[in-house]
């Protein structure tokens, strides 16, 4: 299977092609940036594409990002998946950032739980606790840094994400120690593809993923009323 996918979700721009037969990368270009995802991101996909000299129409699947994340920049991610897949007729797929990020921790098969987190400001992050086999513990939501930081209670957690640094720093002090702290200011793109691989298109939408409403929305004339976001 050959998988694009496509992550704009935080501060990275990527993409990458994946062949699941080969199990090995194609091609992958990851540009940091907080701002201009929409400039960059077709360039990035089309010199992806390019280097390996693969066709969109060659393509199984395209893997998104969905969220949480930049409102705006999941949003060009998915616009750009979207586009890809109607035009080469080719399923699209989303899955959570939470999951990008606890991912290859899971596959590691290592015996500490997983907290993937990312930054929701205001003193909030959007987290997910995970066992090592990737069962949940505490399902996707966002919460007070001072409510995540309950999950010490599971003991030497791996923290990840972007906000792992700042839960790392608040972490309570009579609470065991986290097994490590993996600070990564977005997921890695080839671990997006390989879950992208592995879920069912029927109940992975390629849609936003939103825990809270966002900061700043488009008119509701513009915004397809399956994807309004919940208050939740």
């Amino acid at each position: 299977m050959i998988i694009l996918a496509i992550d704009t979700a935080l501060d990275a721009c990527s993409a990458a092609l994946l062949d699941t037969s080969a199990g090995t990368t194609i091609a992958l270009e990851s540009q940091p940036m907080q701002r201009g995802h929409a400039e960059a991101l077709m360039p990035l996909i089309a010199r992806v594409m390019k280097a390996p000299s693969v066709a969109f129409t060659a393509l199984d699947r395209i893997a998104v990002t969905t969220g949480p994340g930049s409102f705006t920049g999941l949003r060009v991610g998915l616009s750009a998946a979207r586009g890809i897949g109607l035009a080469a007729a080719k399923p699209v797929v989303g899955l959570t950032t939470l999951a990008a990020y606890a991912a290859p921790v899971v596959a590691e098969n290592g015996e500490h739980p997983i907290l993937s987190a990312i930054d929701a400001r205001h003193d909030h992050v959007y987290y997910q606790v995970v066992s090592g086999d990737g069962s949940p513990l505490i399902k996707p939501k966002v919460a007070p840094i001072a409510e995540a930081l309950e999950a010490a209670q599971f003991g030497a957690l791996h923290l990840v994400g972007n906000a792992a640094s700042i839960l790392a720093e608040r972490w309570p002090a009579d609470a065991t120690a986290p097994s490590k702290v993996d600070q990564q200011p977005a997921p890695d793109i080839t671990w997006v593809a390989w879950i992208g691989a592995a879920v069912d298109p029927e109940t992975a939408p390629a849609r936003p993923y939103y825990l809270r409403a966002p900061d700043a929305k488009p008119p509701k004339d513009q915004l397809p009323r399956s994807e309004q976001p919940s208050a939740s």
